[in-house]
């Protein structure tokens, strides 16, 4: 029996490990020592992870010292999202945190802060956060609090790829003295970066979004006398914002993924640009099987989005028999988010967009990788077809 191809169409929930992560770590396996020892083996231990720090400011642009590995995004989330903020030698309290209705679960749970403090920012019909809503909240809350205020948004959505105006929100946040925390996870190797431009005080970073192993992750500090509280007390590692020895390997692995990127951006980017011709084929294969069949809804269509990523809907689809149907035809999607269990389940994303029940249960993702994966499109869009026809009939 001949073993089937298949193709993998949702680097959003993950990306594969790239051949120079993969060899990196292998290396880095093979050595010895604890970072914070002086001897040879630690000190060796210590340039690999100092190497990949740089590696990381290089692709992000922006100061080495001032970034702190973590275990991965979401142990950064909660990291950040705290309600005291050391700056100097003095404490800030943060007395409320607002949250883009589009965010992540893990940004979603407010960190460290109590369900009290946590208020919701509306977004409108493609995503965007409401940026009349954010400085009203803002300023009620400056007028009857005396302590500053979070905002937490996502750069680039999972689900959807929506970009925010990331500039205009930090103008602003900033304009009422609140602080910006930004999720760059997926706008990571996926559009040009500038930390300086995002106006955002800390930002969360993910290595196996970006082709690097999966349990390490980054927080990038805006400026180094401004930090949330430790989340992980110990033995003053990472500079004394988290405790616990570092992964060596997986961070050296992260490092060499962003070392490829930073080679590779420009034409990565190029590579995404076929998906708007998927999305008319896909609003071809519906227009084909004639009216018994709705039209497609592309969420955020005609907004700035991630190139990689296109998340639609035929409504009388339902996601969880499409994705099965694709996976036994060996091509790898998904119906939104991968962070919940495994479970095909209504998106909060796209109930937050006003999207319909029906449109929600037919939502499906297509995220791209960094190749143009021509084959495993046409793949898709043969077995998409099939999935049309059967709904025709």
């Amino acid at each position: 029996m001949v073993q089937q191809t298949r193709h993998y169409l949702d680097y959003n929930a993950s990306a594969p490990l790239l051949d120079c992560a993969r060899e990196s770590m292998i290396e880095a396996l093979s050595a010895s020592g604890n970072a914070s020892s002086v001897h040879f083996e630690g000190r060796n231990a210590r340039k690999l992870i100092e190497k990949a720090r740089a590696s990381f400011a290089s692709l992000i642009n922006f100061k080495a010292s001032n970034i702190i590995f973590t275990s991965g995004a979401t142990e950064a989330a909660n990291h950040v999202l705290s309600p005291i903020i050391r700056a100097g030698g003095h404490e800030l309290k943060i007395s409320k945190l607002y949250i883009g209705a589009t965010e992540h679960p893990c940004v979603l749970q407010g960190g460290r802060f109590s369900k009290d403090q946590i208020e919701i920012l509306p977004v409108d019909e493609n995503g965007f956060i409401e940026l009349g809503a954010l400085d009203a909240m803002l300023s009620e809350h400056n007028a009857y609090n005396g302590n500053c205020a979070m905002v937490s948004i996502q750069l680039a959505n999972n689900e959807t790829g929506v970009i925010q105006n990331i500039e205009n929100i930090a103008s602003i946040v900033h304009g009422q003295n609140a602080f910006l925390v930004v999720d760059a996870v997926q706008a990571l190797g996926k559009m040009p970066l500038s930390i300086e431009e995002t106006g955002a005080d800390f930002l969360i970073f993910s290595s196996h979004k970006i082709g690097g192993p999966q349990g390490v992750g980054a927080i990038v500090l805006r400026d180094a006398a401004l930090s949330p509280m430790p989340l992980l007390n110990g033995g003053g590692q990472e500079n004394y914002h988290r405790g616990g020895t570092e992964n060596v390997a997986a961070i050296t692995g992260f490092g060499a993924a962003c070392e490829w990127h930073q080679e590779n951006l420009t034409k990565n980017i190029k590579n995404f640009a076929f998906r708007d011709s998927i999305e008319d084929q896909i609003d071809t294969i519906s227009k084909e099987a004639g009216n018994h069949v709705a039209r497609p809804v592309f969420f955020g269509k005609d907004t700035n989005r991630l190139g990689n990523t296109s998340c639609f809907s035929v409504v009388g689809v339902k996601a969880e028999t499409a994705l099965m149907a694709l996976d036994l035809d060996g091509i790898s999607v998904s119906s939104g988010s991968a962070c919940s269990s495994g479970k095909v389940k209504r998106s909060h994303v796209l109930e937050a967009m006003g999207a319909s029940q029906d449109e929600m249960e037919g939502a499906v993702r297509l995220s791209l990788g960094w190749d143009e994966d021509k084959l495993g499109v046409e793949r898709f869009l043969t077995a998409w077809k099939t999935i049309i026809g059967r709904v025709a009939a």
